[in-house]
């Protein structure tokens, strides 16, 4: 072989080699996870989980984006841009409508799975219908309605004296208005007061809970809200200090030392959307994959927190919790 035609061949190979490892790399998948919350390992590990059964393992045959507003939902419609920008392959939305809003408005194109707890996923846009969701968007939907109906009737269950329940409520969180005419419902129902106090920011959980007991709240429920989540330890703090029996929407405020949780089992909610991502990897279409219904649910209760506020857990209650915290 002539040197000229080596030096060719080299050259040759020099400049096909980068463009192979660069149609390698593209040929990755990568999946955003768009949320409202703050990372959670445990929702993490999940999600990874779910993935996993589906025959995807993050960084060997696809990438995780993580995007975390952090209960500042003005952020969501930045952070759906940059993943579209990115490009992503799906993207996973969490944490009430708002994510699964500004990733639709943010694309047509790319598929959506979504985690929402917010109303009928119909009637808020999301899905033309939950057997035959159309578009580039399915996922789970959460039924709030009976879920809060519940938590409330439970927390009766534990403080039956308690006349008036306060609720603490954020009026930036886009589902507030929702929940807070469910939780006036479920007062209704159990014939009891409630007394609402607001907290838009960190430094209004003081002046709330001060509110909320001067206006006679011998409870406290708070409203599910993402922000609240990344706020649990001073919120779970303040319930203590003022001594408020308190019922949360996430096991994560029990862990942190509140009394008791009911709600979505978050954490089953992440491994049902990753299948949902991994098939939709394998080439199946977003508009063929039915709305899920989560049907799953868990109840904690701290029981040290309890016994602190001299509260005799009922036998019956103890039996029907999922976990319960010593």
């Amino acid at each position: 072989m002539r040197r000229r035609e080596f030096i060719g061949l080299v050259g040759a190979a020099a400049a096909v080699g980068p463009l192979t490892v660069r149609a390698q790399q593209s040929a990755t998948p990568v999946v955003g996870l768009l949320s409202s919350f703050s990372a959670n390992e445990r929702n993490t590990a999940a999600f990874n989980k779910g993935l996993k059964e589906l025959g995807f393992v993050d960084g060997q045959n696809v990438v995780i984006e993580y995007r975390y507003a952090e209960g500042h939902y003005d952020q969501l419609p930045g952070l759906a841009a940059q993943l579209v920008r990115r490009p992503v392959a799906a993207i996973f939305a969490t944490g009430g409508n708002g994510p699964a809003l500004a990733a639709r408005a943010a694309t047509t194109a790319i598929p959506i799975v979504f985690e929402s707890g917010g109303g009928d996923p119909v009637k808020v846009g999301l899905v033309a219908s939950i057997n035959r969701p159309g578009g580039n968007i399915t996922g789970i939907s959460i039924v709030q309605t009976a879920v809060l109906a519940k938590r409330f009737e439970l927390l009766h269950q534990l403080v039956p004296k308690a006349k008036t329940i306060g609720v603490l409520l954020n009026p930036g969180y886009p589902d507030a208005e929702l929940q807070i005419r469910q939780v006036q419902d479920a007062a209704a129902s159990i014939e009891r007061k409630i007394a609402v106090a607001s907290a838009r920011t960190e430094d209004d959980l003081d002046s709330a809970f001060a509110t909320l007991v001067d206006r006679g709240a011998n409870a406290l429920f708070a409203i599910n809200d993402p922000y609240f989540a990344s706020l649990r330890g001073q919120i779970v703090a303040l319930a203590a200090r003022y001594a408020l029996p308190a019922a949360y929407f996430s096991r994560d405020f029990t862990a942190a030392g509140g009394l008791m949780s009911y709600g979505t089992d978050v954490a089953e909610a992440y491994r049902e959307c990753a299948n949902y991502i991994g098939r939709i990897l394998k080439g199946e279409k977003p508009a063929d994959l039915p709305v899920m219904q989560l049907s799953k649910f868990e109840l904690v209760i701290n029981l040290k927190t309890a016994k602190a506020l001299g509260i005799d857990l009922p036998p019956t209650l103890l039996a029907l919790s999922d976990e319960v915290i010593e």
